[in-house]
């Protein structure tokens, strides 16, 4: 019999550390990404991102990546956007656009060419000024057979590159990974 109070003793004493152990503990998991304190961060602001690329301009992308820019963060975090003086302050600028060759044949003429955009970036976040980026540099390319005439690829490798530069900028800002 006292061998049985004392194995009663020790599973109960047992069993109340577990569940002490497991009531300390918490786990929280975001399945979008982000890490935002909501309690103190409650809006977002976008200042337009020109193209101010030297190399050359196409005309839709600057209106692409503002888009989508600002879908990526209505979408997967609960920020309201304010046309200004938000708890978050995106601006910036695409700095470069520009088409490079890649390889050569033997007989002389470009066989792959790589498109390459890169955008600067300003980020503020007024509830946390150790957050902020100044001037920071996100860069995506894609490759493309040159046979091909770059206005029959170019949308959809833009539109690829727009996409991994704003998440990208989305990890950086915010996902505080």
């Amino acid at each position: 019999m006292n061998l049985n109070k004392k194995y009663s003793r020790l599973s109960k004493y047992f069993l109340a550390v577990c569940l002490c152990i497991l009531t300390a503990c918490t786990v929280s998991y975001k399945f979008n990404g982000s890490s935002i304190n909501y309690d103190k961060v409650k809006t977002i602001s976008f200042q337009n991102f020109p193209n101010r690329s030297a190399a050359f301009v196409w005309g839709p992308m600057e209106s692409m990546f503002n888009t989508a820019l600002q879908d990526k963060y209505m979408q997967q975090t609960r920020l309201k956007q304010v046309r200004q003086g938000g708890d978050l302050e995106l601006s910036g600028e695409i700095t470069n656009y520009d088409a490079y060759n890649k390889g050569v044949g033997s007989d002389g003429y470009s066989t792959m060419a790589e498109l390459r955009m890169t955008v600067n970036v300003r980020f503020v976040n007024n509830t946390n000024h150790a957050e902020d980026i100044s001037d920071q540099q996100f860069t995506a390319s894609r490759e493309y057979n040159a046979s091909q005439q770059l206005s029959s690829v170019q949308e959809e490798l833009v539109q690829q590159m727009i996409d991994e530069i704003v998440e990208q900028i989305f990890n950086a800002t915010v996902a505080n990974w």
